[in-house]
């Protein structure tokens, strides 16, 4: 790999650092996590969200013997007059002789100390946030990525975010190799585990549904009051019945024609045009505890449920589903893999034709649409057990490798979804943790130090070597979910990426958040635009030359849909919806949210329910003109 320009370096980001200065990736030790109890009727002022461990501060590399172990490097007071700058944020080869950078996911041990040889003094982001309420806390990352506690009134005002990068004071350069893999795959078990389904269409609806009928007959009157120039609720439907503990509602998906959302024990399905049922609910007999985030090219998913209600259910159970008809393919129970391989939890994606099951140390691929079984990814290299995948445009295994050894760290792999062949593999240093896949095309990971309480965001090229880091400072606003049992790499909304350029926002703060666009190919800022409302500013998609964005509702009026121009010098949103204020208190309310924009219409929906009963919670809305 190329060594990095000797400029010197210009902000805070791609290396590694004490995040109590910039507020970005210190984690806190970790809670023993109380069993869910769903979200609060009345939550308290948000204390910030709980939050994700962060990506790596620089790219993997194969690590040489160790010389003895690794320091933090210290903030620098300034480079030494005439001496060479190495460039800032990126990743390069090894030196000959131990030298004085030498932190980050891919760096070298450092020999000795470096120039900048002090440690940094705590910063404004150290205290560790409070929990949100319905699950269980999880190590926080000042600053790290977390979804905002649930609540009525504006949660995302003043909650802490991701500030990533090392302060100006305190600026380190990251050295190391990235190696590619070609040739590895395991054996594949021609043993089909699916079953055709007993019943293709949609079963009964169950019998605890609750599920709202309302459509487009709006017997609340949502749109009552709703003033010139707003948007109206085109239909809106209820939540089912749930534990009064609470219960999940993961995954939204649209297609042309119907709007599918999972709740509790059922999928249901809306007439994107006016919200009637599509077809039938889907009951299941057990909770469901894991679905596709991606929809198949033919319009399935696949939904996993649990085997049982006790205490030693697993979440095992797939079934198929055809999104536009409702009818069920294939069903069939994913086994347990070898000692502390277990289905507890398991983590489902697409990619092309592959549905991939992610056990806690493996995982199982099969094909969508059959539901026959490809190829199983198990246990490889040094130790190296696969615990977390992502799926989509690639298909990415991470693995934990040499746990309990002196060689501990992290691995990357790109998989070929159809063979599960190796394509390529990226080690990461000792001590960093691949935490969130930002992007899958392009690969965009960001991985946290809790020993350096550190984090860093990467950017890759499609043959897996490094490509930029982001080098300067930011605050990063992404909404990311609990990983509680695993990893979740693509457990955060409000980050999108094309092909050049990365579509970030910023923190919440008293007033108006921001998106910062960054140049993928050298980790530069490109522009930044200002919400056009004292609230948060999170990216949907890009869409026909544009970045489509939801502003957060305040506490009067509703939120808005926004389109940037991401070319020329002109970034400056335009408001393409205005919500109504008459439902800013349900925009505000979901204890956590999905949300998407497809054909000039905003679906927004809970992705946790609360189970209580006093009011019949919202499960789905749809906007538009």
């Amino acid at each position: 790999m190329s060594q990095p320009p000797n400029q010197p370096p210009q902000g805070g980001f791609g290396a590694p650092q004490d995040p109590r200065q910039s507020g970005f990736g210190a984690p806190q030790p970790p809670q023993t996590p109380p069993p869910p109890q769903g979200a609060p009727q009345t939550p308290p002022p948000p204390q910030g969200p709980p939050q994700t461990p962060p990506p790596p501060q620089g790219p993997p590399q194969t690590p040489p013997p160790p010389q003895g172990p690794p320091q933090t490097p210290p903030p620098p007071q300034g480079p030494p007059p005439g001496a060479p700058q190495p460039g800032y944020g990126y990743p390069q080869q090894p030196p000959a002789q131990p030298g004085p950078y030498a932190s980050g996911p891919y760096a070298q041990p450092q020999q000795q100390p470096g120039p900048y040889g002090h440690p940094q003094q705590p910063g404004p982001y150290g205290q560790q946030p409070a929990p949100g309420y319905g699950y269980p806390p999880q190590p926080q990352y000042p600053g790290a990525p977390g979804t905002p506690p649930g609540g009525s009134r504006n949660p995302f005002k003043g909650k802490p975010a991701l500030a990533i990068g090392a302060a100006v004071a305190a600026l380190l350069v990251i050295g190391g190799t990235v190696y590619a893999v070609t040739s590895r795959g395991d054996d594949k078990d021609d043993k089909p585990v699916a079953q055709q389904s007993d019943n293709p269409k949609g079963s009964e609806s169950p019998s605890d549904s609750g599920g709202g009928s309302e459509g487009g007959d709006d017997p609340e009157n949502l749109n009552a009051g709703r003033q010139a120039g707003e948007s109206k609720v085109l239909w809106y439907q209820s939540a089912p019945d749930a534990p009064k503990s609470g219960a999940d509602a993961p995954g939204m998906w649209i297609t042309d024609k119907t709007a599918v959302k999972a709740a509790y024990k059922q999928l249901s399905a809306y007439n994107v045009g006016d919200g009637k049922a599509t077809w039938d609910p889907i009951a299941f007999p057990e909770k469901i505890c894991a679905v596709t985030p991606q929809k198949s090219d033919s319009e399935k998913i696949v939904v996993a449920y649990m085997s049982g209600a006790g205490d030693r259910a697993k979440c095992n159970q797939l079934q198929q589903v055809d999104l536009n008809t409702g009818e069920k393919g294939w069903k069939g129970s994913v086994a347990n893999g070898e000692l502390f391989d277990s289905t507890l939890d398991v983590e489902l994606s697409i990619t092309g034709k592959t549905l991939l099951v992610g056990r806690s140390q493996s995982g199982t691929a099969y094909d969508i649409d059959s539901g026959e079984k490809l190829w199983d990814k198990k246990r490889f290299g040094d130790k190296c057990f696969p615990d977390a995948f992502a799926g989509g445009d690639k298909l990415i295994a991470v693995a934990s490798c040499d746990a309990s050894g002196s060689n501990e760290h992290d691995a990357v792999q790109e998989l070929d979804p159809a063979t599960g062949k190796v394509k390529w593999t990226l080690d990461f240093d000792k001590g960093w943790r691949v935490a969130r896949v930002f992007s899958l095309d392009p690969l965009v990971i960001y991985s946290t130090n809790e020993d350096k309480k550190a984090g860093n965001i990467s950017a890759f090229t499609a043959g897996g070597k490094t490509r930029s880091q982001v080098g300067f400072n930011i605050d990063i606003g992404a909404e990311c979910g609990w990983a509680i049992l695993q990893r979740d790499l693509q457990g955060c909304s409000g980050v999108v990426a094309d092909a050049d350029t990365l579509y970030m926002p910023t923190k919440a703060t008293a007033s108006a958040n921001e998106i910062v666009a960054i140049d993928l190919a050298n980790g530069k800022e490109k522009w930044r635009v200002k919400s056009p409302a004292d609230e948060t500013m999170l990216p949907i998609k890009v869409e026909d030359g544009k970045l489509i964005a939801y502003v957060q509702p305040s506490y009067d009026a509703g939120g808005q849909i926004v389109s940037i121009p991401i070319s020329g010098s002109n970034h400056e949103p335009t408001k393409v919806l205005q919500n109504p204020a008459s439902v800013a208190d349900i925009e505000n309310g979901f204890f956590s949210k999905a949300y998407d924009w497809a054909d000039g219409r905003f679906y927004l929906s809970s992705t946790r329910l609360s189970g209580q009963d006093e009011a019949k919670e919202k499960l789905i809305l749809a906007f538009g003109k």
